[in-house]
């Protein structure tokens, strides 16, 4: 009986733990704002892509990490995210001509950008 304590005692210990450590998580995610991660996110898709040689799939992330990136920029000031935008707008230009290599490499550079804001 009491081995079936202790077993009960054990799990209600490592329960706690993960929970802490889910706490501590969510605590270092509410320091990155959710749209330069949605950002980041599709803009990598888009690097990938382009990467592929598929222009027109770049424009659609590149479209969607914009989308994100502007939002983030009503909530946020930093350069880096600024720049993020403007290597998303050359992304798409250049995917909307079939540049495909050229919008990857902006891409590639809004990612990295936006990756010194979090």
């Amino acid at each position: 009986m009491r081995i079936g304590t202790l077993v009960k005692g054990i799990g209600l210990v490592s329960m706690l733990a993960l929970l802490t450590v889910g706490a501590w998580g969510s605590v270092a995610m509410a320091d990155g704002n959710p749209h330069v991660a949605e950002a980041i996110a599709h803009a990598e898709s888009a690097a990938d892509h382009g990467g592929q040689g598929h222009p027109d799939a770049l424009v659609s992330h590149a479209e969607e990490a914009l989308t994100h990136a502007q939002a983030a920029q009503k909530e946020v000031t930093n350069p880096h995210l600024d720049e993020g935008v403007h290597e998303l707008m050359e992304a798409i230009t250049h995917g909307k001509l079939g540049h495909a290599k050229v919008g990857t490499k902006h891409a590639s550079s809004a990612v990295m950008h936006m990756k010194e804001v979090h």
